[in-house]
């Protein structure tokens, strides 16, 4: 469950919010009733209309990278899309992005190694700079060798890189707040936690010379 508070379909008033609780949800309440077509619980929705001009905000960016007039392939965006999901550990960003890429036609080969698209010999030299590039983004908080945009140059020019700049930083974003607030599949218990030690272990330093009897 989400750690804020979800908006019910009874407390709606945006003409944006509920245009998309009918198209996601059809005539369910979404917090009485989750539940969307791809299998996710669907609350991303439902807290982000806590703020209907930031409901409105994110949809436009939905919008956005999906233009027309965008200039990017749009594989290699959702590639930016789904890395900048993994290495933030966003479950639900990551997972999105991964149906997009299957429903662009990219090879299970393909998905499935972009944990590890460093040693993967299935991308192409544009696939990897993007990747690198998505690290760089994502992984170095935009710390980014100038090799990279050297690169990046050979097949996209300065407006190309902005755009896949600005997608890849906005899905970032995404994968930090639903992370932060535990929605949709991210709603889980951190895995890095104390392993116990056996009963009977000393909280002494466990590599200092063992105390004579």
């Amino acid at each position: 469950m989400p750690v804020l508070r979800q908006v019910p379909r009874s407390e709606v008033t945006a003409d944006i919010v509920t245009r998309y609780y009918n198209r996601l949800f059809g005539e369910r309440d979404p917090v009485a009733e989750p539940g969307t077509a791809t299998g996710t619980p669907g609350d991303w929705w439902t807290v982000f209309a806590l703020s209907p001009d930031i409901f409105q905000h994110a949809v436009d960016g939905f919008a956005l990278y999906r233009n027309p007039e965008r200039r990017i392939d749009p594989v290699l965006r959702e590639l930016g899309q789904t890395r900048a999901g993994w290495v933030k550990g966003s479950q639900f960003v990551f997972s999105q992005h991964c149906k997009s890429l299957r429903g662009l036609g990219v090879s299970e080969e393909k998905i499935a190694s972009i944990a590890h698209w460093q040693v993967a010999d299935c991308y192409d030299d544009k696939e990897r700079a993007v990747l690198a590039y998505a690290d760089c983004l994502s992984g170095q908080s935009g710390r980014v060798p100038l090799a990279v945009f050297d690169k990046l140059k050979t097949f996209w020019d300065d407006q190309q890189i902005f755009e896949f700049t600005y997608i890849t930083c906005l899905y970032d974003m995404h994968a930090v707040i639903t992370r932060a607030l535990r929605m949709e599949y991210d709603a889980r218990e951190d895995p890095i936690v104390e392993v116990a030690a056996p009963e009977g272990f000393s909280a002494a330093d466990f590599l200092s010379a063992p105390r004579p009897a």
